[in-house]
């Protein structure tokens, strides 16, 4: 894989915070399913839903 600037990746924002979240190579095979920048965000959004 060839280096790339942070700039050039792609980006999404965090369905639980709201922030702009820049692609991981860790994500390269499921990158389309990345809903949320971090575990703590995914808990967090987990957590809130089970208590409704």
């Amino acid at each position: 894989m060839r280096m790339r600037k942070k700039s050039d990746l792609p980006t999404k924002t965090c369905a639980t915070c709201g922030r702009p979240f820049t692609w991981r190579r860790k994500w390269v095979r499921v990158w389309d399913e990345v809903r949320h920048c971090s575990q703590r965000c995914r808990r967090a959004r987990s957590s809130s839903t089970g208590q409704r």
